[in-house]
């Protein structure tokens, strides 16, 4: 990791430190951050609902929230797929025994969203709803902890970088699926 960077070193670092091509993980770079923005919001807007905060203050306003919200996840997935393919191809783990670098979802990740749905005056799938969150909750908590790796300088080598990044690909595929028919 270089040690001439002014602040503290971030995921976006361990990105950056194992790529193959500069263009490849500016890429990678900016669609992740726009994929992280993008669930925080829709994690978020769920999390408010739960606790009972009913903004936008009408059915329909929240109805459209979550489509929306589930609309920019959508997209900003779509976006990750190619600069990820390549930045994986690039990457080429120098051993098949790395393994991935984050946890899957915890037990407070795991929430009954049918009532949290039905208070809200929100018409979706809570099966969907809650297969999303959890998976957009461990890409978050997963770019977290890259980033508490990069900063006590204990980031994951070249092949466990790649196989957690693969993980998520799979992880992120599935939420798609789910975020495109909340969406719709």
């Amino acid at each position: 990791m270089s040690t001439l960077r002014a602040r503290e070193p971030g995921w976006a670092d361990v990105i950056e430190d194992n790529a193959a091509d500069w263009s490849t993980s500016r890429r990678l770079i900016g669609q992740l951050g726009a994929c992280e923005a993008a669930a925080l919001a829709f994690c978020r807007l769920l999390e408010r609902w739960a606790r009972g905060d009913a903004a936008p203050s009408t059915p329909g306003g929240r109805q459209a929230a979550l489509r929306h919200a589930a609309d920019r996840v959508e997209t900003a997935l779509v976006g990750l797929e190619r600069p990820l393919d390549r930045y994986l191809l690039e990457l080429e783990a120098d051993r098949a025994e790395g393994r991935s670098w984050y946890g899957g979802p915890g037990a407070g990740e795991v929430i009954e969203w049918g009532p949290v749905l039905k208070r809200a005056g929100v018409q979706a799938e809570p099966i969907r709803v809650a297969q999303a969150y959890l998976e957009l909750a461990v890409l978050v908590r997963a770019l977290e902890g890259l980033a508490d790796m990069a900063r006590i300088q204990a980031a994951p080598d070249r092949s466990s970088l790649w196989a957690g990044l693969f993980d998520l690909r799979e992880n992120l595929e599935r939420a798609g699926e789910d975020l495109r028919a909340l969406a719709a």
